[in-house]
C-alpha cells in the first residue's frame, strides 16, 4: 500500500537557540506536539536516542502517516532519521518523511495460526510494558547524560569566560557560577544575553560594511 500525503514538498525544519530551547516547524508552521495522542515527553530532542528524540518522531510521522504506523515505528524512526540530525539547525522534507514511510511500510497477513489463549495474550502484553519501561529508563539516563550546561554552551558560544560573562551583564560572578550549577540561568539574564549577542552580531555587520567601503575607496 503507498502512502500519500498533501503537501509533501513542506519540509519539516528543526533550530536551536543559544540558550538550548527547541523550535520544530512544518511548512512554516510550528509542528504540534501531539502529546494528547502520544504522551511520551513534552518536548522534542533531536540528534540523539532520547525520549524527546521519539516523541519528534512521533510528531513528524503521525504528521504524514497515520497514528498506528507512528507508534508502530517510533524507535526505528528515531535511531535511523531523528538521531542523525544536526544538534543545532537541520531540515528533512516531506517527501524523504513519505519515502521513508514507504521503503517500511508492513503489508499485514492474515495469520493461519490457532489464536492466543487468553492467558498468553496476558502473557505478552506484559513483556511488551515491561520492555517499554526498560526503554524509557534508559532513555532517561541518555537524556540525562547528553543535556549540555545552558552558562557554559553561552559562554562557548560567545568565546568568553564565565567572569567574563559576569562582567557583560553587571552581576557578581558568584551569581553566574551559581547559575552554572544550577545549569540554569533567568528570564531576565537570558534576555541581557541574547541581547548581548544581538549586539555583537550588529557590531561584526557595521564593521563589515566599513571594511567594504575601505576596499572601494582604494
Amino acid at each position: 500500500m503507498i502512502v500519500t500525503v498533501n503537501k509533501n514538498h513542506h519540509a519539516f525544519k528543526g533550530h536551536k537557540t543559544l540558550l538550548g530551547a527547541k523550535y520544530v516547524t512544518y511548512g512554516e508552521l510550528e509542528l504540534p506536539l501531539r502529546y494528547d495522542v502520544f504522551a511520551l515527553y513534552n518536548g522534542f530532542d533531536w540528534g540523539n536516542t532520547t525520549l524527546g528524540a521519539q516523541q519528534l518522531a512521533f510528531s513528524i510521522l503521525y504528521q504524514v502517516a497515520d497514528e498506528e504506523f507512528a507508534r508502530d515505528n517510533i524507535l526505528k524512526f528515531t535511531q535511523e532519521i531523528v538521531s542523525t540530525f544536526n544538534n543545532r539547525d537541520w531540515v528533512i522534507t516531506g517527501f524523504d518523511v513519505l519515502k521513508w514511510i514507504n521503503q517500511n511500510k508492513e503489508t499485514k497477513v492474515i495469520s493461519k495460526e490457532k489464536p492466543l489463549k487468553e492467558e498468553t495474550l496476558i502473557k505478552e502484553e506484559k513483556k511488551k510494558d515491561d520492555n517499554e519501561l526498560v526503554l524509557k529508563h534508559v532513555s532517561i539516563k541518555q537524556e540525562k547524560k547528553t543535556k549540555s550546561n545552558v552558562v557554559k554552551s553561552a559562554c562557548e558560544e560567545l568565546g568568553i569566560t564565565q567572569k567574563e560573562l559576569a562582567g557583560i551583564l553587571q552581576i557578581p560572578e558568584g551569581t553566574v557560577s551559581s547559575w552554572a550549577v544550577k545549569n540554569e540561568i533567568p528570564r531576565l539574564g537570558k534576555k541581557a544575553i541574547e541581547f548581548y549577542t544581538q549586539n555583537q552580531k550588529n557590531q561584526k555587520v557595521i564593521e563589515n560594511y566599513k571594511n567594504f567601503v575601505k576596499l572601494l575607496d582604494n
